[in-house]
Parts: structure tokens; C-alpha cells; sequence
């Protein structure tokens, strides 16, 4: 096991700074491009939900919304009274969202792409297993899949961590 802790370690630090440097390359801190992709996928939450999904203080994760509605990537829309405004991205957000879904797939696929289809097969069936006990709660989850694709994920079969979606949302 500790080769392969020691292997999976170094896969994911390369991992995780080939996926900053697509947001870097769109101008966008590792915050901002979990925000954008975060909020495309689940549109009309206030600030203080998205702070909880990013492990934002209040400050920090109302400087991060500042910084979107500025750039012109989220608008604040009227929430059930006037201090819970909610969060959607504008069509330019939901534009560079898809873009940073589609480019960091291509930079997983590149990854990927030394397995065979059988090899790939058997990756994935382990990634289920192992992301699918990751939690036991579902706020948490929506931290993992800050930057997931959702439509990649619920491609042929559900996503790993569905046995942990509250009934009502």
C-alpha cells in the first residue's frame, strides 16, 4: 500500500496542477474557477451556500463573488428577501464554465490515455468504489465536486456519491 499511497500522491498534485492551469490560462484563480463551475451546476444559491461548498469565510467568499459579478461571469438575482440575494452565472459565466468542463477533461483524457479501453474500464469501476465511500454526509460531496463535470460524471451510470442527495434537492 505505501507504493501505491505514494504513487496515487504524485498522480495527484500533477493532476491538480494541470487542472489550475486551465483556469489559469481563462484568468482565473483555483476559487473562482470552482465558483464558476459550482454555480453552473447549481444555479440561484446565496453567497453563504457557496462559501460552505469552497470553505470560504463570509469575507473571503464575498470578495470572490465581488470579483465575478465585476468580470461579468455571475449576477446576483433577488432571493427570498433582500440579504439572501442568489448567484447564477450570465451566459458569459455559463460560456466559460463549459469551456473549463470541456478542457479539463481534455487534460484528463490526456492523462488517461497511456491505460487501454480495458485498463480504463477497470480504473473507473475502482475510482466508484473508492469516491463512492468518500462521505457519509452530503455537504461535503458538493466540495468534491466543486469542479466536476455533472454530465460527465452521470454519463452511463449515476455518480458515486448519488446515495448521499437529500430526497428534496
Amino acid at each position: 500500500m505505501e507504493r501505491l499511497g505514494n504513487l496515487l500522491g504524485a498522480l495527484s498534485l500533477t493532476v491538480a496542477d494541470r487542472l489550475w492551469s486551465v483556469g489559469a490560462a481563462h484568468d482565473l484563480s483555483t476559487s473562482e474557477q470552482a465558483a464558476l463551475v459550482t454555480l453552473h451546476a447549481h444555479p440561484d444559491h446565496p453567497a453563504s451556500w457557496l462559501g460552505e461548498v469552497l470553505g470560504l469565510t463570509s469575507g473571503g467568499v464575498t470578495r470572490l463573488v465581488d470579483r465575478l459579478v465585476e468580470r461579468g461571469l455571475v449576477a446576483r438575482t433577488p432571493g427570498s428577501d433582500a440579504r439572501q440575494r442568489r448567484l447564477r452565472p450570465t451566459a458569459t459565466g455559463t460560456r466559460r464554465a463549459r469551456a473549463l468542463n470541456a478542457e479539463r477533461l481534455a487534460v484528463l483524457d490526456d492523462v488517461l490515455s497511456p491505460l487501454s479501453a480495458s485498463e480504463q474500464a477497470a480504473l473507473t469501476r475502482a475510482l466508484e468504489r473508492v469516491v463512492g465511500t468518500l462521505h457519509e454526509e452530503y455537504a461535503p460531496t458538493l466540495r468534491t465536486c466543486r469542479l466536476c463535470d455533472r454530465g460527465a460524471c452521470r454519463s452511463g451510470a449515476p455518480c458515486p456519491l448519488d446515495h448521499l442527495v437529500p430526497a428534496d434537492v
